[in-house]
């Protein structure tokens, strides 16, 4: 790929049959950061619109009809491998009322689309799809309208036929091609321009083929470690083995005298080698890594999960506080839950792209935050941020913020040394390991009570966190930020505000308890590097709460289905926890040997988003503590479905990575280190290992708003996971992971 064939928007528009003003408005510095997952987002200009429509209120800011009766269409969204290009297609093909070929969808470069701040927190068909939707019907409103003063007719007498005509009563036809050239869309969006009603859709509810799917099983460019720029050089960042650390190098006259040396980038304590070769560049770094290395910082704790956090200062935050009359308790359960620090095993490293042509920056990034990525450049480089511009482009495997952006930012510093030569950096897969930011670990303590009617009337909540929302909008979020002189203070980590949250995330059960204290100990201070890694602090906190209920039903004797029907009134919860146990056939289910068992989960992300139950068949290896899932069978209710086969491509990772998390992950350290590189150290579910069969149901919603999906089955899958081990062993397992080595020593002897 070269920036030469990227389509840019001023390209776009000359070939198109519109003459319009663009939507777009230029950039400020410290204006939109963040967002999409609790942060500040765009501002709201146009709130009684939609989504995104609220910040960006212009039809032309979302789509373009050409001369021939196409669309494209712009989104603030990144595909980051959960098929959201797909699904934005699907969106504006059924509203505009043309053939999914005739759609291209544009994902999030800072010259042509708007910002929708952070691809995050399941936010991608809430915010874009749901604002894609409305901007589609207002063009395909528009488009009639147009049409109906050209044949003079009433609009009532007009309508679109799917391949891009509208066709009038009488039989008279217009494309939307002879229309586009008059048709204006440099206006305001109406909140009530009329949608397509599910029974008439052409295009949504249908699974079609994933745009991004091709390229990734035919060995094509499907990611950005792919690209390829004329005349690059390669790059390889020089740092010690892992967060903390800083190398001795040595002088460097000796350094610049090393064979295959393009040139040797230093400011301050950051350090990088380019190369021709990228193995010239890998070999340079090797040399130099092998320098002696100190420790610039305080050492790591090593205690464990519980040590560390509680022995830092914390800010409670109230959650929850709701006082009922009830009935006394008459059993009551008391537990601890954890889950340790834990790595984004993104499968291939971080990457970045970055090219100083004239005086124009260009920054390709594999970041959840592109238009983040262009702020960070600007403040880091102290450069016009008009200057600047960042294109997400694909990388292989992102679950948060990974070294993605760190890479960024580091890949635009070292191309402004090299004025005119684009440059590639990708990080090693043990510096991913040693200075990624972390899953924050974390703890949780609950204390319920039963009265003698087996109702739940008392719940106490505490939860220990670190801030899950470090994620960079200016230089000093990123690690060169605080390696260049002058170093860029690191931001303060911040609590996001419920319904949200981050460590507090989903700690307020949606059931129906009539006594609930939930507090969130906030910790600001970061023992170790810690942002935002997939369901954030849902992980933990459905897993506690659904470990709870299990617990509750087995001291009062009572079903786990049972007990969570008992105290759950919201109607679409209690449909997918009845869906996924019928298809499960959790009534009947029957334990066939010892160490066989079941278990159920279920939560509402965030308690605003998509709804989610799963039942688990585990089988486990007395001798060994292996644990096998025998089968998963899920439910989701995510509103309107638009992709069916997308929505349970997201459900069957999530059961499979939430697996994972559950029963390997642990990134391990010593007070100085971190000690696990690789994939012997750090191991993730094989593909041996995941269930012997997934299958997963939507519940259907007509004309129900978008919820999301992505992040929706982490919690719930883990506490399925514990559920079910508990019921084959007898054995209940609180702290993550649950590794056959801890299942062993408690189930061995039984």
């Amino acid at each position: 790929m070269t920036q030469d064939r990227l389509l840019s928007r001023r390209s776009f528009l000359a070939s198109s049959g519109i003459a319009v003003a663009f939507a777009l408005a230029g950039p400020a510095l410290a204006q939109h950061a963040g967002g999409g997952e609790g942060g500040a987002g765009p501002a709201v200009v146009a709130p009684e619109l939609l989504g995104s429509l609220k910040s960006w209120p212009h039809l032309d800011a979302w789509i373009q009809i050409d001369a021939v009766g196409h669309a494209t269409v712009f989104t603030g969204k990144a595909e980051l491998g959960q098929g959201i290009k797909t699904a934005l297609l699907q969106v504006a093909a059924e509203e505009l009322d043309l053939e999914p070929g005739k759609v291209t969808v544009v994902t999030v470069d800072t010259d042509l689309t708007p910002d929708e701040g952070l691809t995050a927190g399941s936010h991608s068909m809430q915010d874009s799809g749901t604002a894609i939707r409305n901007a589609a019907a207002n063009v395909r409103m528009l488009l009639i309208q147009n049409a109906a003063a050209r044949l003079n007719v009433s609009v009532d007498h007009l309508e679109t036929q799917g391949d891009g005509t509208i066709r009038a009563a009488d039989g008279r036809s217009l494309s939307y091609a002879e229309i586009a050239s008059s048709l204006a869309l440099h206006v305001k969006a109406i909140p009530n321009a009329p949608l397509r009603q599910t029974e008439h859709f052409r295009t949504m509810g249908r699974s079609i083929p994933r745009l991004d799917i091709p390229a990734k099983t035919t060995g094509g460019q499907a990611f950005i470690h792919d690209m390829r720029l004329p005349g690059m050089l390669h790059a390889r960042v020089v740092r010690g083995p892992s967060e903390g650390t800083r190398l001795k190098l040595p002088e460097r006259s000796e350094i610049e005298a090393m064979p295959g040396l393009v040139k040797f980038v230093q400011h301050g304590s950051f350090q990088a080698v380019l190369a021709n070769k990228e193995w010239d560049a890998i070999r340079l770094m090797r040399k130099l890594q092998a320098s002696p290395f100190e420790l610039a910082r305080a050492e790591f704790p090593t205690g464990s999960v519980e040590e560390t956090l509680k022995s830092l200062p914390a800010k409670d935050i109230v959650i929850l506080d709701v006082h009922k009359p009830a009935a006394d308790p008459v059993e009551t359960v008391a537990a601890k839950y954890s889950r340790h620090w834990i790595s984004h095993g993104s499968i291939g490293p971080s990457c970045a792209l970055a090219w100083l042509r004239g005086d124009i920056l260009t920054i390709w990034t594999h970041s959840q935050g592109t238009f983040d990525v262009r702020r960070v450049a600007a403040d880091l480089l102290r450069y016009p941020i008009e200057k600047i511009r960042a294109i997400h482009v694909e990388g292989s495997g992102c679950y948060g913020q990974n070294g993605a952006d760190d890479v960024a930012a580091e890949a635009a510093l070292i191309a402004m040394s090299v004025p005119g030569r684009p440059i590639r950096l990708q990080w090693m897969r043990e510096q991913e390991f040693g200075w990624e930011p972390l899953g924050p670990g974390m703890i949780t303590e609950v204390q319920a009570g039963l009265d003698a009617s087996k109702r739940i009337v008392t719940w106490k909540y505490e939860v220990w966190s670190n801030p899950h929302n470090n994620r960079p909008v200016n230089a000093g979020g990123v690690l060169v930020g605080s390696e260049v002189v002058p170093a860029f203070p690191v931001p303060v980590g911040k609590p996001i505000p419920m319904p949200e949250g981050d460590g507090s995330r989903n700690s307020n059960p949606l059931y129906d308890l009539p006594n609930m204290n939930v507090l969130y100990h906030f910790i600001k201070d970061m023992p170790v590097r810690v942002s935002a890694l997939r369901s954030l602090g849902a992980h933990l906190n459905v897993f506690s709460i659904e470990s709870m209920f299990d617990e509750l039903a087995l001291v009062g004797d009572v079903d786990p289905l049972d007990l969570r029907l008992a105290h759950m009134s919201d109607e679409r919860a209690r449909r997918v926890m009845e869906s996924a146990t019928q298809a499960f056939g959790w009534r009947s289910r029957k334990k066939e040997t010892p160490m066989h068992g079941f278990g159920m989960a279920f939560a509402r992300y965030k308690n605003i988003g998509a709804y989610f139950a799963v039942c688990l068949e585990v089988k486990v290896e007395q001798n060994t503590g292996q644990i096998s899932v025998v089968r998963a069978e899920a439910s989701i209710d995510c509103g309107e479905p638009v992709s069916p086969d997308g929505i349970r491509n997201q459900v069957e990772g999530a059961i499979i990575q939430s697996l994972s998390w559950c029963t390997r992950e642990a990134v391990g350290r010593t007070p100085s280190l971190r000690t696990t590189f690789d994939w012997s150290g750090y191991p993730i579910l094989r593909f041996l290992d995941i269930p012997g069969n997934i299958n997963v149901s939507i519940e259907p919603q007509p004309g129900a708003p978008f919820l999301g999906v992505a992040e929706c089955g982490q919690g719930p899958t883990s506490a399925a996971l514990a559920n079910a081990v508990a019921d084959a062993t007898g054995v209940r397992f609180r702290d993550m992971p649950i590794t056959p080595a801890t299942v062993r020593a408690a189930v061995v002897n039984l």
